[in-house]
């Protein structure tokens, strides 16, 4: 029995905490709010975030940093991406030994363009953090949590911490592979979310099988492009973390990106989109940071550029769709024959 702390008690932290809770180790979630650690605690269940879901009676949790972190083995971050640093800091003075610390948000640092495993590793002092390793890939909470079989993938620069944390997860629901490339896998679960906004915007507009299917390859070209520039392994892009992931929240309601792109294509203004959405809409924060980066690679990204202009911009959605499909023609292995192209010359 290991002890793990889940920082964070949302819809995600909640099913992974119980999935944690299934796998016999002493598990305590840390919220903010009382009142979700008192449904956990006397109600076991989180109607707010996991509704219809009954939580393991051993499942704890509570309000106090000290209580959750003190002693802990492994350290699960499963708070927004605006959120990680404060929380970390919250954390930090209270830790009385060395544990690994797992991330499982989505999401890249507006300016500073920073991946998460990079923000961790800044605040988080070496006498704290054994290893930092990502837990990723194409997965629901809504699904987890009725123990629905389930696929991820474990990241880290150290494959003995990713498979610890595979070790920590895994059962026969929940099944998870490694994989050492955490650049790649950590790209490929940001962008996607910018792509599950532009699918629902093109279901919200009415456009059909034809218009999603192809933004979903393109959108894959596009995070492929981007993350093999940043260092990742083209090969991660193809796999449970690239398009395994965007083929999951593309395609499907429980998806908060695409049900607030969906508002936008119904002609919703974004701030009324989140207000409607009632939680973090990661796409919003990362189309902003991959925008940058696009720029900082000088790579290109026509979906995530188009994105941005609806979000940050003003633009109407139907111009932005209207850009797309008036693009100068080119070959959809561009980048294949540019690469051609200059070992021949």
């Amino acid at each position: 029995m290991k002890k793990v702390t889940m920082l964070g008690a949302g819809s995600w932290g909640t099913a992974l905490a119980l999935v944690l809770t299934d796998n016999g180790n002493e598990v305590c979630v840390w919220a903010h709010r009382a009142e979700l650690i008192h449904q956990i605690n006397e109600l076991h269940e989180n109607k707010d975030y996991l509704p219809n879901v009954k939580l393991p009676t051993t499942m704890k949790g509570t309000t106090n940093m000290k209580e959750a972190v003190t002693d802990a083995d492994f350290i699960i971050v499963a708070v927004p991406t605006k959120a990680i640093r404060e929380v970390l800091r919250q954390a930090v003075p209270f830790m009385t030994k060395k544990a690994v610390f797992v991330h499982v948000s989505k999401g890249i640092e507006p300016d500073s363009l920073l991946r998460i495993s990079e923000i961790m590793e800044i605040e988080l002092p070496s006498d704290v953090t054994k290893d930092i390793v990502v837990l990723s890939g194409p997965s629901h909470a809504e699904e987890v949590g009725l123990r629905h079989p389930t696929t991820v993938t474990s990241s880290s620069k150290s494959m003995q911490a990713a498979e610890e944390v595979q070790d920590l997860f895994i059962n026969h629901n929940f099944r998870v592979y490694t994989n050492p490339d955490i650049i790649g896998v950590e790209i490929g679960g940001a962008l996607k979310n910018i792509i599950a906004l532009a699918a629902g915007i093109t279901d919200g507009l009415g456009y059909g099988d034809n218009a999603k299917a192809a933004l979903i390859t393109r959108g894959l070209a596009e995070i492929a492009r981007l993350g093999t520039k940043m260092g990742g392994n083209p090969l991660t892009f193809s796999g449970l973390t690239g398009v395994g992931d965007l083929i999951v929240t593309c395609t499907s309601v429980h998806s908060r990106n695409w049900r607030a792109g969906n508002l936008l294509g119904k002609g919703y203004k974004l701030e009324d989109v989140l207000e409607e959405m009632g939680m973090v809409v990661e796409g919003v924060r990362t189309t902003k940071a991959a925008y940058q980066l696009s720029e900082k690679y000088q790579v290109q990204m026509p979906i995530t550029e188009a994105l941005h202009q609806v979000l940050f911009n003003g633009q109407k959605v139907e111009t932005a769709v209207e850009s797309l499909m008036a693009r100068g023609k080119t070959h959809e292995m561009e980048d294949l024959v540019n690469t051609f192209d200059n070992q021949v010359k």
